[in-house]
């Protein structure tokens, strides 16, 4: 295998390396985004369609403003992740999928029901995505505007 040689970069087996150290849990991040900021066209289609769903995510603090909504995540005394939209009218969809976590299936089919009956679109699922990770379990849906969306629940680990 390849080394780190005295005056070169690291190789790619010294950085497989280096992974295999022990990691410190108490050193670890818990938490690994900030806050969302999707663009929408309407703010008050978005308000009632987000608001029927998010408080299950735990996102259970809505914030109205006149440029920007948001929903804040529950919880104790430090600043947690929040999910905001600001309208532009001109907005179009891309590709880009935000997906949120569930506990369980059970989570996965309760919010799949909300996000139903808010009037999701293109919802596909709640269902077994074979080919994906083990036991992931996940529905698939649009907002009025076309942003794309997703609920998942892993039940087994990822394994890089």
């Amino acid at each position: 295998m390849a080394r780190r040689g005295q005056n070169g970069p690291p190789t790619l087996a010294s950085t497989i390396e280096l992974r295999c150290n022990e990691i410190e849990i108490r050193n670890m991040k818990t938490r690994c985004f900030d806050h969302i900021d999707l663009r929408v066209k309407d703010m008050e289609v978005a308000r009632k369609f987000y608001g029927r769903f998010l408080p299950e995510l735990g996102f259970v603090h809505e914030s109205p403003g006149e440029d920007f909504h948001t929903f804040y995540a529950a919880g104790g005394d430090r600043p947690l992740e929040f999910f905001g939209f600001t309208q532009d009218k001109d907005h179009r969809p891309n590709g880009t999928r935000i997906a949120f976590w569930a506990y369980t299936r059970e989570e996965v089919d309760q919010i799949a029901k909300l996000v139903h009956e808010a009037g999701g679109k293109n919802l596909e699922g709640p269902e077994i995505c074979e080919g994906y990770s083990p036991g992931y379990y996940a529905f698939f849906f649009e907002d009025p505007d076309g942003n794309k969306l997703e609920i998942c629940c892993r039940e087994s680990p990822i394994i890089a």
